[in-house]
């Protein structure tokens, strides 16, 4: 019988060999955030790697040896954290453009505000099931020649 394949276990490395210091959820020292939280203070690490390990909630119960789960988040230093790099307006025209393809319809040529099944339907639900979408799920296909002569 086939099980489930199991990750190979880490062996376990005393606390006091771990090569980054280590903390629990409730002893952070100021000045240390995880990526989430830099995230959140709209700046990047700079460039710099971890200067140290939140423990996950398992391994509170294990004071002397390290946490090497996979839930575990690396702390970064804010002194060290550099602002978002902006993109240029070319970047955003590329970037638009990219999800322009993966969101309008080839068949109907209406863009939606979401990203469709073009690999396995081809075209919209819409067109895929001969419904008629909710005008506030796309935006209206440009007009093809509104010229008067």
């Amino acid at each position: 019988m086939a099980g489930r394949k199991r990750r190979p276990a880490l062996p376990a490395v005393l606390l006091s060999r771990a090569t980054l210091p280590e903390y629990d959820s409730g002893n952070v020292p100021e000045g240390l955030v995880t990526r989430r939280q830099l995230r959140a203070l709209n700046v990047s690490p700079g460039g710099h790697g971890p200067v140290g390990i939140l423990r996950c909630k398992a391994c509170r119960f294990r004071p002397g040896l390290s946490c090497t789960h996979r839930t575990r988040a690396w702390l970064f230093s804010l002194d060290l954290a550099r602002p978002k790099r902006k993109p240029t307006l070319a970047q955003e025209w590329a970037l638009d453009r990219a999800m322009a393809a993966r969101q309008t319809c080839p068949d109907c040529e209406r863009r939606y505000h979401y990203c469709l099944p073009l690999r396995t339907q081809g075209c919209c639900n819409a067109c895929n099931t001969g419904t008629e979408p909710t005008p506030a799920t796309y935006t209206a296909p440009p007009a093809k020649h509104l010229l008067a002569a």
